[in-house]
């Protein structure tokens, strides 16, 4: 029996079940939490009030409960851009329309520790997928509203954090300033550290460009925490701050939904201090 989607454009059942992440309208929350690795998902809805596994296929694992009260979801993308693009588009057809990844990721600055998280507020757009939505020269910018709930939440529960501009690319080797398979290491990847520690960079990872890009050109909000996994000014790899990345990123969605409240009542379209005054 074959299975029947609507369009060949955007594929998905009458229903509206989404081709890649099996998910349909109603299935997930507005605000949506982005890691890559499938297996974080439950990690992260463990933290939860409630949670319940909506689907899981290909690399796409998504989990919707509440946090604090709060609806919330996270899905799985997968490594990179391609498959971050996929999960953003197909999300937001569903009525998802604020995104936080939460990654792991590499420094290239000094006085970053392992474990430590790394909040991005632009993104060096050396990765391939946001270049086919649109030329080279727009901005790879997070939300400002989700920047600073991820920041409030940072600091309320009292994690060690960094703000930068992360650089996203596609290759986790060459592109990242690493060798290659026996020792190929051509003169633009052995100096993409330098060049970019000169350029005040902060850190290396693989999806938060392309989510930054499609955010803005659609009109949703993005932001991203990332934990530190490797110092490539120390040459020290560690897996630490996954949990605490998870929970700074939950707590950003407790406060965005009030934000949100009272943004509403309020009658303003974007959320600042005085709004609390």
């Amino acid at each position: 029996m074959v299975e029947k989607f609507v369009s060949a454009e955007r594929p998905q059942t009458e229903e509206g079940m989404q081709y890649h992440i099996a998910c349909r309208p109603g299935d997930v929350a507005r605000y949506v939490l982005l890691p890559g690795d499938p297996e974080r998902v439950p990690k992260i809805s463990s933290l939860w009030d409630e949670a319940r596994e909506i689907a899981f296929h290909r690399e796409y694992r998504t989990h919707t409960g509440r946090y604090k009260g709060v609806p919330i979801s996270v899905t799985s993308t997968g490594i990179g851009g391609p498959s971050t693009a996929i999960a953003v588009e197909e999300l937001a057809a569903i009525g998802a329309d604020t995104f936080i990844r939460v990654g792991s990721t590499g420094a290239i600055q000094p006085g970053i520790e392992i474990g430590d998280l790394i909040i991005a507020k632009a993104a060096v757009r050396f990765e391939g997928t946001s270049k086919q939505y649109v030329r080279v020269e727009y901005p790879a910018v997070a939300d400002l509203e989700v920047t600073l709930a991820l920041i409030e939440a940072a600091e309320t529960l009292g994690v060690r954090y960094h703000i930068g501009i992360t650089a996203s690319t596609d290759s986790f080797y060459l592109g990242q300033g690493r060798p290659g398979l026996n020792g190929y290491f051509p003169s633009f990847a052995r100096n993409i550290l330098d060049d970019l520690r000169q350029a005040r960079v902060t850190n290396f990872e693989m999806e938060a460009a392309t989510l930054f890009t499609l955010a803005n050109i659609y009109g949703l909000r993005a932001g991203c925490v990332c934990a530190v996994f490797a110092n490539r000014v120390t040459d020290e790899f560690g897996k630490a701050g996954e949990k605490e990345a998870a929970m700074v990123a939950s707590e950003a969605v407790k406060i965005l939904a009030e934000w949100d409240e009272e943004k509403g009542k309020a009658g303003k379209k974007v959320w600042f201090p005085g709004l609390r005054g």
